[in-house]
């Protein structure tokens, strides 16, 4: 996956040009990327989550679609910029330098191996459905480590083989969720959604607190940026796959919901561990329909594990080439993955389920779940003020300007946005966040100082990376 920076002269004449890149990701495989990765977990297990706040919920829902959609337009115009492997690495890096480069990869890092290890942990309760674990806490951690590793294993074939992983596991989830949701709004009982606010907070405080929550169903928006260099035509494919995405999975988001609130007695789905199974036994009657919906719950969150996993290599490896991460990150496999990134995240995961499963797979995902609100959001902001500074420079060479007002109202929307998510998260939350993200300085201040007494100075690094990005 390292592609040399530039063409150098040497004493045998010029080098030779570059072979071109063979690149993994077309626009179906891109959109089902960022698809796969957004619909995963989320909308199986966060309808229970969210059900104590009431129907709210629902309006946090829409307001998230519409960041959502903002964060895939600022995205898509980031990626015209920098069509390279990393994305929100990259974008802050170039603005504002190494540390802002660092800290965002850092904290998006984070936030990708707690949310795999929360995505395993969510798969527990479905396959429960399908064999009565009868809490056994052991027995579950195992399953979790199964839905962590199946994936990875994966991974170490190649991107080729995700993006047709990707495909698959969105086709299998989408179809399926969708008849779920359409058919389901027949069977409504406008009594089961309970009050519009459960939570005895503010109206603003229970939106706020509630779309903490709902984020983290919509993480993985930015998933065509961040592998930007696997992907055909970046400059117009990541734009594209982002919002059409985007787009269906709001719309999945919102019809399911909506079905999920109608079908189950509000007092039931706040109790839940299976609110789409329970959904669907409403429905049909029995139990072979929440059978029928844990099997395609499982398979949900086994392909966005598997996106994930890739996308949590791919950010330290951006970094790792510009020596802002330890340089193991950097090697790729015959199958063109950063296979220690793989490694790392896996085993990161492991140790997280392995500290967490006593607490039960309920209080663990809803944990995980707001810690990766803030280490999600933090990359998101500095992506946001990226964008800002560009267009505060206003030269004709980096913005167009027929789009300088719209690039404008994106970016701002998706900075403020960001912020009020982070907000809502509460102070637990953002206390552990911090302190994932604090925990990175040392490894920062070591590298770069290693770097600097290892490298002559001059007006490029020996990768010819970080300043090449800049202006």
């Amino acid at each position: 996956m390292t592609v040399p920076s530039t063409t150098e002269a040497t004493d045998a004449g010029p080098a030779p040009a570059p072979t071109p890149r063979r690149r993994g990701f077309g626009l179906t495989a891109a959109t089902a990327l960022v698809m796969g990765n957004i619909i995963g977990g989320g909308i199986f297990a966060l309808p229970a989550a969210v059900a104590p706040y009431g129907t709210v919920s629902l309006l946090a829902f829409v307001v998230l679609s519409v960041a959502a959609l903002l964060l895939a337009l600022l995205f898509g115009g980031l990626a015209r910029r920098s069509p390279v492997t990393g994305g929100l690495y990259v974008y802050p890096r170039d603005a504002f330098g190494p540390f802002a480069g660092f800290l965002s990869a850092w904290s998006y890092w984070t936030m990708c191996w707690v949310s795999i290890a929360a995505l395993a942990v969510a798969v527990v309760g479905y396959v429960d459905v399908l064999i009565p674990l009868h809490g056994d806490h052991a027995l579950e951690a195992v399953v979790a480590l199964a839905a962590l590793w199946l994936p990875t294993a994966a991974n170490f074939a190649g991107t080729r083989w995700v993006g047709g992983v990707q495909i698959v596991s969105t086709v299998l989830k989408f179809v399926p969720l969708l008849v779920v949701a359409t058919v389901g709004l027949f069977f409504v009982d406008a009594d089961n959604f309970g009050p519009f606010n459960a939570s005895g907070n503010s109206v603003p405080g229970a939106l706020a607190a509630s779309a903490a929550l709902l984020l983290y169903s919509f993480l993985g928006v930015e998933s065509a940026a961040v592998s930007a260099g696997e992907v055909d035509d970046p400059e117009r494919t990541v734009g594209r796959a982002s919002v059409l995405g985007t787009l269906g999975a709001a719309l999945v988001y919102l019809l399911g919901t909506v079905a999920v609130f109608g079908l189950v007695p509000h007092d039931r789905l706040v109790d839940s561990g299976a609110p789409f199974a329970d959904a669907v036994n409403a429905i049909a009657g029995g139990t072979w329909g929440g059978t029928a919906i844990s099997l395609v719950a499982v398979a949900s969150i086994l392909g966005c594990l598997n996106g994930w996993i890739l996308l949590a290599a791919q950010m330290p490896y951006a970094a790792a080439r510009d020596g802002l991460f330890p340089r193991p990150f950097a090697r790729v496999g015959k199958g063109g993955v950063p296979g220690f990134g793989v490694w790392a995240v896996a085993v990161l995961g492991t140790v997280l389920i392995g500290l967490n499963f006593t607490a039960g797979p309920d209080t663990t995902f809803r944990v995980l779940v707001l810690i990766t609100t803030f280490t999600g959001c933090v990359p998101y902001l500095l992506s946001a003020a990226a964008q800002l500074y560009w267009l505060a420079r206003g030269t004709r060479a980096r913005v167009r300007p027929a789009g300088l007002v719209r690039d404008l109202v994106v970016a701002a929307l998706s900075f403020g946005f960001s912020f009020w998510l982070i907000a809502g998260a509460g102070y637990a939350a953002v206390y552990q966040g911090v302190l994932f993200l604090f925990a990175g300085i040392p490894v920062y201040v070591w590298l770069r100082g290693r770097r600097e007494t290892s490298e002559p100075t001059g007006p490029a690094g020996s990768d010819g990376v970080s300043v090449r990005g800049r202006p």
